[in-house]
């Protein structure tokens, strides 16, 4: 007897340090732990720093270039004499060194185009970065709140199948004593052995929608993962009192989708001038510096440099006069990509007003069926309990209460998706409102 309490006490124990090694997440956490993880969010960040450098290439490019180059070589066989300018058969050994400074004054403004082409694509990928967070953001909510729907229903298959299987007892003394037919408590059991079928598939959701959501979260042990077990009740929004004119007109201002678009089209328009400025001339400065060194001289190396010393310096002029039609096309094309952005930029504006007053409507909708819900739960709540009445007098078969259950049970799971529907429904219109996911 003593080993077996050692035995128990010691399976208790090691079941609460398991429990206690489970960390249970709020959303708040959650949502806070994948903009920090999320690999689609690692990835557009990339992105901003591939736009950083480009910024960089472009401001480079307005600066002055400057090479440095040195060459040595060997002349053997016939060759002139750097003295004689005579034609020797011997050996003779070339240093040469040169610099090169070259600067553009005026190239059709394409640099200073190109740059602030790179600092509005800048500003788009910052915009995309962050749109990218809320679209993570959402997904976790949504999964963070089907875990805590399927955990809600699992609680309510397990308590039918308790209730059930009191019921089978309950049968099992009725029967023993004549009351009822044997085939009542058939029923029970082929009842209780579904609600445990049922308990099984409502676990393997859970551990399936956990999986889901450790997985959005980029967790290695999804094993330990849990969310924590708060009772969120339907939500008294304030958003869902405004009307969905003023969402949408809110939205407008605070939306990313419609930023990346403007800023999209902002880029289009730079394009178009970075095309039309290969039709104009480009104005060069540049500056060259040389020197050579030969074995020929009996002067020292590095006095020869300085006496060989060679300065250039000056200007180009290139004028475009035809290229094959190159720079009008590209100017074409750029047109053409100006035409689709003002599309785009169109559509989104469309798309947004739709996405919005779809998210409104969806919301009411999801409210009118969580009441119809809870009116329905209401009415089979009664039923069931009525029917288990007649049933323990003997005035119901177990075919009929079964069926009493099942639509009591269906009810109850109507009601908890209902909930958590509308729950997610509203965060999605407090989102277009501006209202982060995680402030309430």
């Amino acid at each position: 007897m003593r080993k077996n309490s050692i035995l128990l006490f010691f399976i208790l124990l090691t079941g609460m340090s398991l429990q206690a090694q489970v960390k249970k997440s709020t959303l708040r956490e959650c949502v806070e732990y994948a903009l920090q993880n999320n690999i689609t969010i690692k990835q557009t960040d990339l992105d901003n720093q591939l736009a950083a450098i480009d910024k960089s290439d472009a401001f480079g490019s307005m600066l002055p270039t400057l090479n440095a180059s040195a060459s040595h070589s060997w002349n053997i066989g016939l060759n002139f004499n750097p003295i004689t300018n005579n034609a020797e058969t011997q050996t003779f050994q070339n240093t040469n060194v040169s610099a090169n400074v070259g600067v553009d004054i005026y190239k059709g403004l394409q640099n200073q185009n190109r740059l602030r082409r790179t600092k509005l694509a800048i500003v788009a990928a910052q915009y995309q970065l962050s749109k990218i967070k809320d679209d993570v953001s959402l997904n976790v909510a949504n999964a963070f709140l089907q875990i805590l729907f399927n955990k809600e229903n699992l609680k309510v298959q397990k308590e039918q199948l308790a209730n059930n299987e009191k019921q089978e007892n309950r049968t099992m003394e009725l029967v023993n004593a004549g009351s009822v037919p044997r085939g009542d408590l058939l029923d029970i059991k082929a009842t209780v052995a579904a609600n445990k079928q049922a308990v099984v598939i409502a676990e393997n959701t859970l551990f399936i929608s956990k999986l889901s959501l450790a997985q959005l979260l980029q967790l290695d042990d999804f094993q330990n993962f849990d969310v924590a077990d708060d009772d969120y009740e339907i939500p008294k929004s304030e958003t869902m009192l405004q009307a969905p004119e003023a969402i949408y007109a809110k939205a407008k201002e605070q939306r990313v989708e419609l930023k990346i678009a403007r800023t999209n089209l902002e880029i289009a328009e730079k394009d178009v001038r970075i095309a039309y400025g290969a039709y104009q001339p480009t104005f060069r400065g540049f500056y060259s510096f040389g020197s050579n060194a030969t074995n020929a001289y009996e002067n020292p190396f590095f006095m020869q440099l300085s006496d060989n010393k060679s300065h250039a310096f000056g200007f180009s002029l290139n004028v475009p006069v035809f290229n094959g039609f190159s720079v009008r096309n590209n100017v074409r094309r750029s047109k053409i990509a100006l035409e689709r952005s003002k599309i785009a930029y169109s559509q989104q504006e469309l798309d947004l007003e739709r996405n919005v007053y779809t998210a409104f409507k969806d919301a009411n909708g999801a409210l009118n069926s969580y009441e119809a819900a809870v009116s329905a739960l209401e009415a089979r709540t009664e039923a069931f309990n009525y029917a288990k009445e007649k049933f323990n007098v003997g005035l119901m078969n177990a075919f009929d209460l079964n069926q009493a259950q099942t639509l009591y049970v269906n009810a109850q799971s109507e009601v908890l998706r209902t909930k958590f529907d509308y729950i997610f429904k509203v965060k999605v219109v407090e989102f277009y409102f501006g209202i982060p996911i995680i402030q309430n």
